[in-house]
């Protein structure tokens, strides 16, 4: 396997070895494990490369004949390249929080790299495709038995009608589980995603928290 590290986006539009290099702050004592999951071809790669603050470790290759009757490239046959690990990338959050990304594989044949890729994760964002719906379905089925906050993003690569009611209607979502729209490949919405997630986990973590009941004073 070669990994290759591809060129990011960055707010600038600086490219290269100086704007690649952003330093961890020193102040940065909170580092928080996300992971972007999805089917194949759902721009996951694009999410993690956008965002991140440091050029992404992306472990892709050439797609080849040998995948042919293993991977569907239904919706996305322009597709030539594919995931065989995990992507990887960084964003800081504020003076102490850091948010570390994870994108996992898509095609079925790399899933059981995801159960390796969940271990120690707050949450996950799954990306979704109107084209390749179907697809979502094992990641919310897989993050569900692992007991994982999630949110769902839709991936609008243009021109795609459907409304957010009717993505959530198709993918069963129950109303607690957030919905946001999004275009992988920009930089300031994939930054969204990822403050809607943080604010989701959130609001669990203060709906999950239990007052200590102070014991009542007994009469003298």
């Amino acid at each position: 396997m070669h990994s290759t590290a591809s060129e990011p986006a960055h707010p600038d539009g600086a490219t290269g070895t100086d704007a690649d290099r952003v330093p961890l702050r020193a102040t940065a004592d909170n580092g928080l494990k996300i992971v972007v999951v999805g089917g194949f071809g759902v721009g996951k790669t694009t999410m993690v490369r956008s965002v991140s603050e440091i050029r992404p470790l992306n472990t892709e290759e050439t797609m080849t004949r040998a995948g042919v009757g293993v991977d569907d490239p239904r919706g996305v046959e322009g597709k030539t390249t594919t995931t065989v690990a995990f992507d990887f990338g960084r964003i800081t959050v504020n003076d102490s929080a850091v948010l570390y990304l994870f994108g996992a594989p898509g095609q079925e044949r790399f899933w059981f790299v995801w159960d390796r890729l969940f271990s120690g994760t707050l949450g996950a964002v799954v990306l979704v495709d109107t084209r390749r719906l179907d697809d979502s379905w094992y990641a919310i089925d897989r993050l569900e038995a692992h007991g994982m906050p999630f949110i769902v993003a839709h991936n609008d690569f243009g021109g795609d009608r459907h409304t957010l009611r009717q993505i959530r209607d198709a993918l069963d979502l129950s109303d607690e589980v957030p919905l946001v729209a999004c275009d992988a490949r920009d930089r300031e919405s994939s930054k969204a995603v990822l403050i809607a997630l943080v604010d989701h986990l959130y609001a669990l973590s203060t709906q999950d928290a239990v007052p200590v009941q102070e014991p009542a004073e007994t009469a003298p």
